[in-house]
């Protein structure tokens, strides 16, 4: 049985890209009616987030 903390990889993965995406006003409540409009908005903030990770 394991003690103490433990790190899950996976989670990691899954809280940075969370942080990333709070850093656009439009992710940070459900403001679309669509889940494809939210779903598009997902994508091309990641995008923005990808090319600013290239450029630097």
């Amino acid at each position: 049985e394991a003690e103490g903390f433990q790190v899950i990889p996976k989670r990691w993965i899954v809280e940075r890209t969370f942080a990333w995406l709070s850093n656009f006003r439009r992710m940070s409540k459900d403001y679309e009616h669509s889940p494809l409009t939210s779903k598009t908005n997902i994508f091309f903030n990641m995008i923005t987030v990808m090319l600013n990770k290239l450029a630097t």
